[in-house]
């Protein structure tokens, strides 16, 4: 099993956003504490890899998470979804026991 997977939708759009913003194509991802179940997701470009982040490749881009991060997200799949509620990554976490309506806070 792979640490953590990037889809081939989600490297299309971080690859378009940094573009964008004349960035490094890099997503990080990372886990804090709250939301309405405990943990919650956050995105952001990043500059580079840090020392100890764990990566994933697709068609050039990279996704980053770090080294605390990546027990509560070890087995997921980072996607990007566009639909009727609106576009926006999603992760879908193995580890995740309960997650909340909107699917940006879990808990283990």
């Amino acid at each position: 099993m792979a640490d953590i997977d990037l889809t081939s939708s989600a490297a299309a759009r971080v690859a378009a956003i940094a573009a964008k913003q004349g960035k490094p194509a890099i997503l990080r991802l990372a886990v804090e504490g709250g939301g309405c179940s405990g943990f919650q997701y956050r995105f952001g470009l990043a500059d580079m890899v840090e020392t100890g982040d764990v990566t994933a490749e697709r068609d050039g881009v990279t996704l980053v998470v770090d080294d605390v991060s990546i027990d509560l997200v070890r087995g997921s799949a980072v996607d990007f979804v566009s639909d009727l509620g609106g576009a926006a990554f999603k992760v879908t976490n193995p580890n995740a026991t309960a997650g909340c309506g909107c699917g940006t806070s879990f808990s283990i």
